[in-house]
C-alpha cells in the first residue's frame, strides 16, 4: 500500500507553516546534508514530460557577499542619487540569511507541455523546499525583490533566453515564530461541482 502510513505530525506542521521574513533570519542555517534533502525534495514536484523546467543556484558562505557587491553596483548605476546607507543595504541582501537559493525557470515554448504547466511546476519546486526547510526545522522566505528582474543580473547568474529567476528562496532559522496573518476560509473558495441543469 502506498504511502504505507500516515505522518499526522508532519500534517500538523504544514498546516502551521509560516514565512519568516528574510530580515527575520538568523543562523544556523541548512548544513550539506539538509541542503541536499531540500533541493531533494524539489525536484519531486509533479513535471509533466519530465522537463525539469527548473534549476537552482546554490548561494551560501563568500558567495553571499560577493554576489551582494553585484547588486550594489547595479543598484547603484541604476540609483545614481541613491544613499549610500541603501546601497550598502543592497550590499548585504543575502546576508539576511544563511543559505540562499536561486530558483530558475527553464520554460520551453512550442511543445506539448503547456507553458502553464511548465511555470506551476516551478512554483511547486519553491512550495517543496519551503515546507521541507519547515520539516527540518528551519525558517525560510520565497521572494522575488528587484533583482529578479534585472537583465544585468541574470547575466551574472548565467541565465539563458529561455529562462528567468522565479524567485529567491531565503533559509536559516527564526527565533520565534511569526504572528498569524489573515487567511480566507475554506467556505470562501471551496465549492462543490455540480451538474448542469438542462432545463435552464
Amino acid at each position: 500500500m502506498y504511502p504505507d502510513s500516515r505522518l499526522d505530525q508532519a500534517v500538523d506542521r504544514l498546516l502551521q507553516r509560516r514565512s519568516v521574513k528574510a530580515m527575520d533570519l538568523c543562523g544556523p542555517g541548512p548544513g550539506a546534508q539538509d541542503l541536499h534533502t531540500i533541493l531533494s525534495a524539489a525536484i519531486r514536484v509533479p513535471d509533466h514530460g519530465k522537463l525539469h523546467p527548473w534549476r537552482f543556484i546554490r548561494f551560501h558562505g563568500s558567495a553571499r557577499e560577493k554576489f551582494g557587491n553585484l547588486l550594489a553596483a547595479r543598484y547603484a548605476e541604476q540609483n545614481v542619487d541613491a544613499r549610500p546607507q541603501n546601497i550598502e543595504a543592497e550590499r548585504n541582501r543575502l546576508l539576511r540569511a544563511p543559505v540562499v537559493i536561486a530558483v530558475v525557470a527553464q520554460i520551453t515554448e512550442g511543445i506539448k507541455i503547456p507553458v502553464w504547466e511548465q511555470q506551476l511546476s516551478v512554483g511547486a519546486a519553491c512550495q517543496n523546499m519551503l515546507v521541507a526547510a519547515n520539516l527540518l526545522g528551519y525558517a525560510s522566505q520565497w521572494i522575488t525583490e528587484w533583482y529578479a528582474f534585472d537583465p544585468v543580473i541574470d547575466a551574472a547568474l548565467g541565465l539563458q533566453d529561455n529562462e528567468r529567476v522565479a524567485g529567491y528562496i531565503y533559509i536559516g532559522s527564526a527565533t520565534e515564530k511569526p504572528p498569524e496573518r489573515a487567511r480566507t476560509t475554506l467556505d470562501a473558495v471551496v465549492t462543490d461541482w455540480q451538474a448542469p441543469d438542462p432545463d435552464s
